[in-house]
C-alpha cells in the first residue's frame, strides 16, 4: 500500500502559514473569470480530503487557479477501507484516477449477511459492484493529479470574508465544517445517530464482504488493498463511550469464528473508534459564491458505504458545472439542484439501513424478506 509520502510526490512539502497568506492575497484576481474554452477562474478549497481534492483536480486540469487549504500537516498514512461504487469510479475516470483505483483496489466478489453464530441469512455474487481500497491509498491517488503547489498543508482555510477575491469558495472541510457554520449558523450541526463504530485492519486475505447482524450490534469484514482484511463494528450506545479494542472484544468475542480470529489479530494501534453523526437537512448546499461538498454538506451513517462515493461525485459534479458555466452563481444553483435531494435521501437511507441491521423486534421477518430478495436477484 503506498504511503501518503510516496503517493504525493515531490510537490508535497509542508508549506508555511506565510505561504498560505501570500496565496490568499495574491492568487485570486478579481475579474479574471473567463468563459473562453469553458469557464475558468479562481477557486479556494477549504479542506484537502476526498471531496476537496476531486474538485481541485477537475478544475486545475481545465485551467482554473486553485488553492487547497488543509489543516493537517500531510496526507494520512493510516485509515480503513472505502467501497468505491460504479458512480464514484466513473467520476474518478473524469479526473484520471479511475484506472488507478481499479488497479489498487480489491474487487468485491461476494457478500453475505450472517447471524452471530455464523449461519448465513442471505448472500450472493456482487462482482462488478465495488472496489475496496484504503482511504490513504485513495487520497494518494487523488494527490497525484493535483499539482503540488495547489495544496497548502498545516493551514486551515481563511474565513469566507477573507477569500472574497476568489471566484468560488468550496467548503470541503468535513463533519464539523467551519464553512457550513459561516453560511448557516450553529443550528445545522451534525446529530449523533445513537451508535459508535470501531474500524480496523489485520493481515490477511478474503474475497467477500460479510456483515453479521444482531440486536443493537453489527460486525463487518471486507477485503482491502495491501494484503489486509478490513473490519468494522457498531453498537448502540451513548456518545463518548470510548471502549477501545477491549470493548470490541468484550462485545463480539463470542460471535462466530471469523470474527474471533480477526479480533485476536487486531491491535490497538490499528483500531479506530468514532461516534457516528449525520447532517440535518440544509436549506441549500450553496450560498452566493460558496458551495459545500462531502461531509460538510451531507454526513451520513456508514451502513450503505456511500459517504466517500458521494464526496467524489460532489467534487467532480461541481467542477464540471463550474467549467460549463455560464457563470458561478448559475453553476452553483445547478449543483445544488443536482446533488442536494439525492444525498439527502442517502442520509435517510443509511440511517434506515442501520436500524434494519441492528433491529431487535421483527428479526425473523426481516431475515425471511432478505432471503426472498436474494433468491429473486
Amino acid at each position: 500500500m503506498p504511503s501518503a509520502e510516496q503517493g504525493f510526490r515531490s510537490g508535497t512539502e509542508i508549506r508555511s502559514r506565510n505561504h498560505a497568506a501570500s496565496r490568499t492575497e495574491a492568487t485570486y484576481r478579481p475579474g479574471r473569470l473567463s468563459t473562453v474554452g469553458g469557464m475558468k477562474g479562481s477557486a479556494a478549497v477549504a479542506g484537502g480530503g476526498i471531496a476537496g481534492l476531486c474538485a481541485a483536480a477537475y478544475l486545475r486540469a481545465r485551467g482554473w487557479d486553485v488553492t487547497v487549504f488543509e489543516r493537517a500537516d500531510r496526507l494520512p498514512a493510516t485509515g480503513t477501507a472505502l467501497g468505491m461504487w460504479p458512480s464514484a469510479v466513473r467520476a474518478l475516470d473524469e479526473i484520471g484516477v479511475g484506472g488507478r483505483v481499479r488497479s489498487l483496489g480489491v474487487e468485491q466478489h461476494h457478500a453475505e449477511i450472517r447471524r452471530p453464530d455464523g449461519r448465513v441469512v442471505a448472500g450472493g455474487d456482487t462482482r462488478g459492484a465495488a472496489y475496496l481500497l484504503s482511504r490513504p491509498a485513495l487520497l494518494a491517488a487523488l494527490a497525484e493529479v493535483v499539482p503540488g503547489d495547489a495544496t497548502v498543508f498545516g493551514t486551515p482555510a481563511p474565513a469566507i470574508a477573507d477569500l472574497s477575491a476568489a471566484d468560488v469558495i468550496i467548503g470541503a472541510d468535513g463533519l464539523r465544517s467551519p464553512t457550513r457554520r459561516q453560511l448557516f449558523g450553529a443550528g445545522h450541526e451534525p446529530r449523533y445517530v445513537g451508535r459508535t463504530a470501531w474500524r480496523g485492519w489485520v493481515p490477511g486475505h478474503r474475497d467477500g464482504v460479510v456483515e453479521t447482524w444482531d440486536t443493537d450490534a453489527l460486525f463487518g469484514l471486507t477485503p482491502r488493498d495491501g494484503g489486509l482484511i478490513n473490519w468494522f463494528a457498531s453498537v448502540r450506545t451513548a456518545p463518548g463511550n470510548d471502549e477501545g479494542l477491549a470493548g470490541v472484544r468484550s462485545r463480539f468475542g463470542s460471535w462466530h469464528p471469523e470474527i474471533r480470529e480477526v479480533l485476536a489479530a487486531a491491535t490497538a494501534e490499528t483500531t479506530l473508534q468514532h461516534d457516528l453523526y449525520e447532517s440535518p437537512p440544509l436549506p441549500s448546499y450553496v450560498r452566493d459564491n460558496v458551495a459545500l461538498v462531502g461531509d460538510a454538506a451531507h454526513a451520513m451513517a456508514p451502513n450503505l458505504g456511500h459517504g466517500a462515493c458521494e464526496a467524489i461525485v460532489d467534487g467532480v459534479t461541481l467542477g464540471r458545472l463550474l467549467v460549463a458555466g455560464p457563470d458561478v452563481r448559475t453553476a452553483l444553483r445547478r449543483y445544488d439542484r443536482r446533488r442536494r435531494m439525492p444525498t439527502r435521501l442517502l442520509v435517510r437511507a443509511s440511517r434506515l439501513a442501520a436500524d434494519v441491521a441492528m433491529a431487535g423486534r421483527g428479526r425473523r421477518s426481516r431475515d425471511r424478506v432478505l432471503r426472498t430478495l436474494t433468491a429473486l436477484t
